[in-house]
């Protein structure tokens, strides 16, 4: 099953979330449970939840996906900042289970003036301190595209994570495209390559969630910067060096099968985005 969506907003409340989504077409889709750059977060009883659980059931909507906020940062040496991270990405896993979702997908941080040892045992301590067994969240650790000192742009460095990790069953791999391509992934032409290395690093069954997007950059270039499916040089927020058949491809590939497939492509301008169209390129209407 092709369970495909977008990034739509949560001002709403989960019933507004799953509206717009509805209006795209897709039957799934991503919420962060308030603004992805700072901790503002309204109660969650606020959100109408129970009445967008109820659309959802009622319009075929499901397996949605929480991205948490970028100030997340568990490889930090501030304690401060660490202390912050910890407590509220537990914060966002109890947000996340309240909502009705099964992913929180998460960028494992950044360690900016230490080592890169230095941060990932920094952030596998943390994920040793808030993870806990039972019914709870998988955190989705996401691919990363390599800019400065974030980690997570090899499946080697996501691995190191998970085996520094006691409850590593709870977490998942959240793959994306426009951050695999940027990292060096040639997910274009050797996406069954870049699978075989993923699964003889990790493990398929880690990978749970998706992210499709272009990439305004040649692979490599460790920048992070979101493109249009297939868009042209004459496009006006730039070209897609991906391209539509390659990610064409990848959602149809047997390991994205009923899994979270979620387009985080830029808009036109604040009214303007092109989700409808393509999440209907990609079911191949």
């Amino acid at each position: 099953m092709l369970k495909i969506g977008s990034h739509v907003s949560i001002s709403g409340g989960l019933l507004g979330a799953a509206k717009e989504a509805h209006t795209y077409g897709a039957n799934t889709f991503m919420v962060y449970t308030g603004a992805p750059q700072n901790t503002k977060r309204r109660p969650m009883e606020q959100l109408k939840v129970k009445e967008g659980q109820q659309f959802m059931k009622t319009h075929e909507l499901s397996d949605i996906v929480v991205h948490a906020p970028y100030i997340i940062n568990l490889a930090s040496h501030k304690e401060d900042t660490y202390r912050l991270a910890k407590e509220f990405l537990a914060l966002e896993l109890e947000r996340t289970s309240l909502i009705g979702s099964s992913y929180l997908v998460l960028h494992p941080g950044s360690f900016t003036d230490q080592t890169y040892d230095y941060g990932i045992n920094r952030i596998a301590l943390a994920l040793n301190e808030v993870l806990t067994d039972g019914p709870t969240p998988l955190v989705c650790l996401e691919t990363m595209a390599g800019k400065g000192s974030e980690i997570g742009r090899s499946f080697k460095e996501l691995k190191d994570i998970l085996d520094r990790v006691e409850l590593s069953h709870k977490l998942g791999i959240c793959f994306d495209t426009c951050h695999t391509h940027d990292s060096g992934y040639d997910i274009i032409h050797h996406f069954d390559e870049v699978l075989q290395e993923f699964d003889t690093l990790i493990g398929l069954d880690k990978l749970k969630v998706f992210h499709i997007n272009g990439s305004l950059n040649t692979r490599g270039a460790k920048k992070d910067r979101h493109a249009n499916l297939g868009a042209n040089e004459n496009h006006p927020k730039g070209q897609d060096f991906i391209g539509k058949e390659a990610l064409y491809q990848i959602v149809h590939h047997p390991v994205a099968d009923n899994k979270p497939i979620i387009l985080e492509t830029p808009w036109l301008d604040a009214k303007t985005n092109f989700y409808k169209e393509e999440i209907a390129f990609l079911r191949g209407e």
